[in-house]
C-alpha cells in the first residue's frame, strides 16, 4: 500500500505540470498578408553585349502578420526577365546572373547575413542549352530583397550582371548525288 501512494505521490507533480500549465487555445491565428512595393519603372529594358531585352513586371513584396507588423517573410524582388539573342553569327549559352542593390552613394546594399546573394539559374532552354541567333528566353525573377533598400529613398538602381558564352553560329548546306531505284 506505501508503494501505491509513493507512486502516487511521485506521479502527482508530474500529472500537475502535464495538465495544469498546458497553453490555452487561442481563438484567432495569426493573420499573415503580402505586403506589395511598387517598383518604378515596373519595366525596364537591359543590354549586355549580344544580349538585349526587358524585365517586366518587377515588384517587392515581404509577408507580415497584420496586427503586430512583425515580418513573418523578407522581402522578396519578383518580376519577369526576356532575354533575346540579337547577333547573326553568334549563338549564346546563357551561364547565370547576378542582382545588385546600388543606393544613393553608388553603393552596393548588403543584404542581411542570413539571406542569400540574389543569383540568377537560367532554365534550359531546349535539349542544346543555348539562344541561337534572333532566339529569345523567359526566365523568372524571384530573389532577396535588402530590408535595408525599403527605406525612402535607399534605393537608387538595380544592377543586372549576365554571364554567357557566345560561339560562333554556321549554317552550311551539303549537296549529294542520289538516284532512286537504279534509276
Amino acid at each position: 500500500m506505501w508503494t501505491r501512494i509513493a507512486l502516487v505521490a511521485a506521479l502527482s507533480p508530474i500529472a500537475a505540470a502535464n495538465f495544469g500549465c498546458a497553453r490555452p487555445a487561442t481563438g484567432a491565428a495569426m493573420l499573415i498578408e503580402d505586403k506589395v512595393y511598387t517598383v518604378t519603372p515596373a519595366s525596364v529594358k537591359v543590354k549586355a553585349g549580344i544580349v538585349t531585352g526587358e524585365i517586366t513586371e518587377m515588384k517587392v513584396t515581404e509577408r507580415v502578420e497584420k496586427d503586430s507588423g512583425r515580418v513573418d517573410s523578407p522581402a522578396k524582388l519578383t518580376g519577369s526577365l526576356k532575354l533575346k539573342n540579337t547577333s547573326v553569327d553568334q549563338t549564346v549559352r546563357l551561364i547565370g546572373g547576378k542582382i545588385q542593390y546600388i543606393d544613393a552613394r553608388g553603393q552596393p546594399i548588403k543584404l542581411e547575413e542570413s539571406r542569400t546573394e540574389p543569383a540568377i539559374k537560367f532554365a534550359t532552354y531546349g535539349s542544346a542549352e543555348r539562344l541561337d541567333p534572333g532566339q529569345d528566353a523567359t526566365q523568372l525573377l524571384d530573389v532577396d530583397f535588402p530590408a535595408e533598400a525599403l527605406k525612402a529613398k535607399e534605393l537608387k538602381e538595380i544592377r543586372l550582371e549576365l554571364v554567357y558564352l557566345p560561339s560562333p553560329y554556321k549554317e552550311e548546306a551539303v549537296n549529294f548525288t542520289v538516284s532512286i531505284g537504279g534509276q
